[in-house]
């Protein structure tokens, strides 16, 4: 079964692994949370900046529930480019056309040591690491011809070389036709395990789907025996694939790259209605990293900047995610934050409503009259309420009925963590425009 992990005894004496998911249970049984790198720093992060926001997380974040720490896109390059990417990138690789960390950005990688130095220090702080990977084997692997590890099959005989990708240049698409395809596959989750990796965000993945390429790394992963979280990008993905996205992933995508303009999140209410009923324990439609805090040092979009979402919007889009059960995946560099930016990450009776895998649901959608609701643990409903109008408050009645609640409720506010009081039969919500508001509502004795 997808998610279920047995780990072998070797891997366990090896020193390999961390401790693991026991048998029956769910690998990403809530949304995962963390922080990425590519909104700050695109595809030039360094080893030191890595460190130094696992450093802040462990500090300020982990007691709150945020454990990854993600690596995105062109680790292996040695001379990446701010703002964008290179064409034909040099990158580092090794004589089995594996990608290995570039060591002048990353030096505790040298001697062949990899990603393993740098997740140790990260699980050291009590979190958990992750890479991003492209689609396929290296253009350069299969240029080289390189030899596929364990085998005496070598690389140009499994590329795809019609199968690239539009906006990267440095990979084939994989046949998995060809004998040595799913070798291939098994020798760079092999080595990502043995470095320590717990999280593989796979790019070129979801737009077009190609599922022998998925499920090819679904079953590498597998064989790790390592629960090792995987998420697959950019969307949109497909609706009618979603039994097939549950089956061989852990998060997908439903967006194409999301950034910090009130027009993308405007776009994404529509983008995660159809997706809410699909989300569960171990499967989570994807809506994007969060572009909120310090952004766009070296990012491939726009320049250095706290984000342009006002303080509404931050609010409206760090409601839609959590009530929708969306993983969040802040993208600002944590250190450099400003201190409003964390507060909205470390809200705890916000992220309770992120984290309580229930019925998530859109009760409304009228104008600029938007409602979400989901089942709160223990009981009681959490209820968010969106104003998508541009320039008037919103007055937005609610009935308890709608919520399957009786006549007498108790609201509490849960971006104010504060009680509002008790409400006969509904409760009118006034919202600023581009704002949100969200609430626990339980019933009240009579």
């Amino acid at each position: 079964m997808r998610n279920t992990v047995w780990l072998p005894a070797a891997a366990v004496a090896l020193g390999l692994l961390q401790p693991p998911v026991r048998a029956g249970e769910v690998l990403a049984a809530t949304p995962p949370m963390g922080w990425n790198s590519w909104d700050c720093y695109g595809t030039t992060v360094t080893e030191s900046e890595v460190k130094a926001n696992a450093d802040f997380m462990a500090k300020r974040l982990l007691s709150h529930g945020w454990k990854y720490i993600v690596v995105d896109i062109q680790w292996s390059e040695t001379n990446p480019k701010s703002h964008g990417y290179r064409p034909d990138a040099v990158l580092a690789m090794d004589s089995y056309g594996r990608l290995v960390p570039a060591v002048n950005r990353f030096p505790s990688a040298s001697d062949g040591r990899g990603f393993k130095p740098l997740a140790g220090y990260i699980h050291s702080l009590g979190l958990k690491f992750g890479i991003h990977i492209m689609r396929g084997i290296p253009r350069q692997a299969v240029r080289d011809n390189t030899i596929i590890e364990g085998t005496n099959l070598r690389a140009a005989g499994i590329a795809n070389r019609q199968s690239t990708c539009e906006w990267n240049t440095d990979m084939y698409g994989i046949d998995m036709s060809k004998p040595g395809a799913q070798e291939y596959y098994d020798s760079i989750v092999r080595m990502y395990a043995g470095w320590g990796v717990d999280f593989i965000k796979a790019d070129d993945m979801l737009r077009p789907l190609h599922k022998d390429e998925v499920a090819a790394l679904h079953r590498a992963i597998q064989k790790t025996g390592r629960p090792i979280v995987l998420s697959l990008s950019p969307g949109p993905a497909k609706v009618e694939d979603a039994a097939f996205l549950a089956e061989n992933a852990n998060m997908w995508r439903v967006s194409d790259d999301f950034w910090d303009n009130w027009k993308a999140l405007r776009d994404a209410f529509g983008l995660i209605a159809p997706w809410a009923r699909y989300a569960r324990p171990g499967a989570w439609p994807d809506a994007d990293m969060l572009p909120l805090g310090h952004i766009g040092l070296r990012a491939e979009r726009g320049d250095d900047r706290q984000s342009a979402f006002t303080p509404a919007e931050q609010r409206t889009l760090m409601s839609l995610w959590s009530i929708t059960h969306s993983p969040l995946m802040f993208g600002g560099d944590l250190p450099t934050s400003s201190e409003a930016a964390i507060a909205l990450i470390t809200n705890d009776e916000v992220l309770a409503v992120d984290q309580t895998p229930s019925r998530s649901r859109l009760l409304f959608s009228r104008g600029n009259q938007i409602a979400w609701a989901s089942d709160a643990s223990g009981a009681g409903v959490y209820l968010a309420v969106f104003n998508v109008g541009d320039t008037a408050d919103e007055e937005i009645p609610v009935e308890w009925k709608e919520l399957g609640l009786p006549r007498n409720c108790r609201v509490r506010d849960l971006w104010l963590r504060k009680d509002a009081g008790t409400f006969e039969n509904g409760r009118v919500f006034r919202i600023p425009p581009h704002g949100a508001g969200l609430y626990r509502v339980t019933g009240a004795a009579q």
